[in-house]
């Protein structure tokens, strides 16, 4: 195996586990928002919530080759208390899943496993889009999903930040060219697309490893379990590395059953990028 495969394999499945981690440490701060960036990284309450889950039905999907629909309902309906938004609650226990034209930054966060499998930037606007679609069909919920399947695709493939923060700009429309602290000063909890996505990606632009990403994005005062999800996967596939510390207290925090598929996905993409 060459270095670049293992390399890549290494960054690839940091992704899934960049996701989970930034959702957990996000967690305390979604409804009690902080702007330090020096927060308290993880606590007792810090926990794994609906992005986590919606993360691992995509990998499992991948994984099964079964519909992406399939795969939310059962795996939200076991965790039906993870923090769900009202209307995705409903679709979770529908007898009919349809889709409800959302612009909710849910596409977004859910999106990590796909940008990690694919081989291509058109495999990854691809996958990406049917990820979303089957609830956030709405144009900013398909876009919100591709930008940061685009972004983790990019950075497993060895872009600089400023090659993914042009791409991004020129195909999805993102302003990503405003100051951090700007936004921050002035931002609220926001769960859309485009009022959230593109700041979880400047988070990330100005980061210096995966901790400072993460805290960045948690530290805008938004959705931050979202945002840490969003940031933390692109962080994971650029610089590839999860510090220890940060890792295994998070993984610790998630049931075997989603352990298993972070193994099995590992797996997959090994096969996928070559061994």
């Amino acid at each position: 195996m060459t270095a670049d495969i293992v390399q890549k394999n290494t960054k690839a499945k940091a992704v899934l586990r960049g996701a989970i981690c930034g959702d957990i440490i996000g967690s305390c701060y979604e409804f009690y928002s902080t702007k330090n960036f020096n927060f308290e990284l993880l606590n007792k309450h810090s926990r794994f919530t609906d992005d986590t889950v919606c993360s691992i039905a995509v990998a499992d999907a991948l994984l099964s080759n079964r519909p992406f629909d399939y795969m939310f309902q059962k795996w939200c309906r076991k965790y039906f208390r993870a923090g769900y938004g009202p209307a995705f609650r409903r679709w979770i226990v529908s007898e009919n899943p349809v889709p409800y034209n959302s612009w909710g930054n849910g596409s977004a966060m859910r999106v990590s496993p796909t940008g990690a499998v694919a081989t291509s930037i058109g495999e990854a606007m691809e996958i990406s889009a049917q990820s979303a679609l089957v609830t956030h069909n709405h144009p900013e919920g398909v876009k919100g999903a591709q930008s940061v399947a685009v972004a983790i695709f990019m950075a497993l493939d060895g872009a600089t930040k400023d090659e993914i923060k042009d791409f991004i700009e020129n195909q999805f429309g993102y302003d990503l060219s405003r100051d951090y602290e700007d936004i921050k000063a002035a931002y609220a909890f926001d769960v859309s697309c485009q009022g959230s996505v593109p700041e979880a990606i400047i988070a990330f632009l100005g980061s210096d490893d995966y901790e400072s990403a993460v805290r960045r994005a948690v530290a805008l005062g938004g959705d931050a379990d979202t945002q840490g999800a969003i940031t933390g996967s692109i962080a994971a596939a650029y610089y590839g590395y999860i510090p220890e510390y940060i890792l295994d207290e998070c993984l610790n925090r998630i049931p075997t059953e989603m352990s298993d598929v972070i193994t099995e996905f590992d797996n997959l993409l090994e096969e996928k990028h070559g061994r």
